[in-house]
């Protein structure tokens, strides 16, 4: 079984998200966008990170793979999340989640044969990978279910 532990990830304003960095700590991955009616998800993402970032590291990945709700450039998505919902945890860069130009990111998260888990598709902005402290996948979570649901925070064993 793979850890996501092996892969690393361009970041939104530079430098580079290299997951190696989190052992130890639960991950979450999001795809994200800002014009999305899922939006205010964000809002969540950012309070469960400021409550539990000592254990928990939240990565958002923008993405413009479902109605084109993500079309800004790396700059404008940085100001938007920052300026609307204080969003401190890692961004990515812009990727794709779906598709022949799928990021090797997401074949992972996507492919059993890779994560060891399951197979899964992107269903649309703001579905959620869970990941243990030890880089395994422990379950895929519907873009719907909001970050505060029971659903998250039982997979993420985070008791509030």
């Amino acid at each position: 079984m793979n850890s996501i532990h092996q892969y690393k990830i361009g970041g939104l304003t530079g430098g580079e998200i290299d997951f190696a960095a989190y052992k130890g700590k639960k991950i979450m991955v999001v795809n994200v966008a800002s014009e999305c009616g899922l939006t205010p998800q964000y809002k969540q993402l950012q309070e469960l990170y400021d409550a539990h970032k000592d254990n928990l590291v939240i990565v958002g990945c923008p993405a413009n793979n479902f109605g084109a709700q993500e079309p800004g450039t790396h700059a404008e998505i940085s100001t938007f999340c920052s300026r609307n919902y204080g969003v401190t945890f890692p961004m990515s860069i812009k990727i794709s989640v779906k598709g022949e130009d799928m990021h090797q990111l997401y074949q992972f998260l996507t492919q059993k044969a890779k994560n060891g888990v399951e197979d899964s598709e992107v269903q649309w902005n703001f579905q959620k990978y869970i990941f243990d402290e030890e880089g395994y996948l422990v379950k895929v979570v519907a873009p719907q279910a909001e970050p505060a649901s029971d659903e998250v925070l039982n997979a993420l064993a985070i008791h509030v």
